[in-house]
């Protein structure tokens, strides 16, 4: 899409003028609400991680249902302004050392909700967008499975093309159900699906 074209249809969205008047960084937080709604994911004293997460949307709602008691962490690359309740590391989780300070800040196991909107950079090709962002999903599920408490769940971003299936077979070897959503908010031409996996496996 040209550039022109998505600035018109971005400032013409439904999501995103509902986003700017209800205080939420992003039209991205819609995504996770309507899951959430359904699916019950997120719940007051929960234990939350949020992969990826610029400019900070999913953190800002995984706050209001997680409560005082609850707790929020979130990593990205990209340096994100300070969330009120939300535990930052920035830095790519990928590199061991940015995974080891998140790993201390939590006992073993910890987790309750692996979150992952992550996507990378988008060129517009396939061939080369299409492995990136498989390889992103891969490291979202390898990370759940290494830090979810017993019965933990994950929502983690997914574009439908090369590697898909091979993909949800192996979510399917690390939960005990796995699901695909498509929320309203998610734009009916992107390729992109949520893998919703419940109850972690723990082997």
């Amino acid at each position: 899409m040209k550039s022109g074209q998505w600035l018109r249809e971005h400032a013409t969205d439904q999501f995103v003028r509902r986003a700017k008047a209800q205080g939420w960084r992003s039209r991205a937080v819609f995504k996770l609400e309507e899951i959430d709604r359904r699916e019950k994911l997120l719940r007051p004293g929960q234990v939350c991680i949020d992969l990826g997460a610029a400019p900070g949307a999913w953190s800002q709602y995984a706050r209001t249902r997680v409560g005082r008691r609850g707790r929020v962490l979130a990593t990205d690359i990209l340096p994100i302004e300070p969330m009120a309740g939300i535990e930052f590391f920035q830095g790519d989780f990928r590199e061991p050392a940015v995974l080891q300070r998140i790993l201390e800040s939590l006992p073993q196991r910890a987790v309750d909700v692996v979150l992952s909107d992550m996507a990378p950079n988008l060129s517009g090709i396939d061939a080369i967008d299409q492995p990136r962002t498989l390889h992103l999903a891969e490291l979202a599920v390898e990370f759940a499975g290494q830090v979810l408490k017993p019965h933990g769940h994950a929502l983690i971003k997914l574009f439908q093309g090369a590697g898909f299936q091979e993909l949800l077979a192996d979510a399917r070897k690390r939960f005990s159900a796995v699901k695909l959503l498509k929320p309203a908010a998610s734009r009916a031409r992107s390729p992109e699906v949520y893998l919703l996996a419940k109850h972690v496996l723990l082997v």
